[in-house]
């Protein structure tokens, strides 16, 4: 268990610098998104916030989608957005589109955040706080991650190419790589879970509380 844990912070030690990188791509996604929603104009965002106001009203109709149908579909779509990624650090061709998937990760957290506040004020802050922030807190370093580690190996596959030494095995970073990604796969669920049954719940009981003090 130490030995693991040391090979760890060795890891994250060598590889500093791509996981600040890709920390740092993902924020640059928040914070455009956050541009893009005071860049629109008011019949753009009152087009939108009515489609989120439908979607609020079939929710205080009870007509929201259940809790295990919730965890189902979150779980498949973090596995899929996880697999694309891995698939992506298999080539090194793919590295760009890696760095583009966790770009508008970030930027649709920004701007999904962003709208809430600009049209519902501390309201739409205090919901997305609750509906959003949860979730988010565990599958956003895990994507972040992922998109490290694609970056990593797609790198040592590039390395491994133009090394002189094209005999080196690359079964045992594979082999790495395959794990890392399985383990990744695994805490999503955590995700899901949370998304499912305290993200959506809450997001349930705030949204309706609203609606009745109208």
């Amino acid at each position: 268990m130490y030995n693991k844990r040391t090979l760890l912070i060795d890891h994250v030690k060598d590889h500093a610098t791509i996981y600040i990188f890709m920390a740092i791509l993902f924020l640059t996604g928040i914070i455009f998104g956050a541009i893009i929603v005071n860049s629109m104009n008011f019949i753009q965002k009152q087009d939108l916030f009515f489609y989120l106001e439908r979607f609020f009203g079939g929710i205080t109709a009870d007509e929201q989608a259940a809790n295990n149908a919730i965890l189902k579909d979150s779980f498949f779509y973090h596995v899929k957005y996880l697999f694309i990624l891995f698939v992506l650090g298999l080539s090194v061709i793919g590295l760009p589109v890696v760095w583009i998937l966790l770009f508008l990760k970030g930027m649709i957290v920004g701007f999904s955040v962003g709208f809430m506040v600009n049209q519902m004020n501390m309201k739409g802050l205090f919901l997305a706080s609750m509906s959003i922030a949860p979730q988010n807190i565990i599958i956003i370093p895990i994507y972040i991650t992922a998109g490290s580690l694609s970056m990593i190996f797609s790198l040592t596959l590039l390395a491994k190419l133009f090394s002189r030494r094209m005999s080196q095995p690359v079964l045992h970073p594979l082999g790495k790589y395959v794990t890392a990604f399985a383990s990744l796969i695994a805490l999503s669920l955590a995700a899901a879970v949370m998304e499912a049954y305290v993200a959506n719940e809450a997001m349930e009981m705030i949204i309706k509380s609203f609606y009745k003090q109208q």
